[in-house]
């Protein structure tokens, strides 16, 4: 099942953050706008934004979720993103 990124695409950066803590997901190092998060299995997802309300272009938006934290649509709706 795909995940349906028009929802997504109005999440702001400190919610997304915020998810990744609620996944488990700590803030390893930051360096300029790039925070780096890290997960105990080994996934890392890297977040880079300006001010907390920023949203992501759709191509960074679908690597954080598809590629990088690995999550599925089960898992959105588990963190209250969709």
């Amino acid at each position: 099942m795909s995940v349906d990124y028009s929802r997504l695409r109005s999440t702001p950066a400190r919610r997304l953050a915020s998810a990744l803590h609620d996944d488990g997901f700590e803030l390893r190092r930051q360096k300029g706008s790039h925070r780096h998060y890290g997960h105990s299995d080994g996934r890392r997802v890297t977040l880079s934004f300006h001010h907390s309300s920023d949203t992501f272009p759709l191509g960074t938006l679908k690597s954080i979720v598809e590629i990088q934290a690995r999550w599925t649509e089960a898992d959105l709706l588990r963190l209250g993103l969709i």
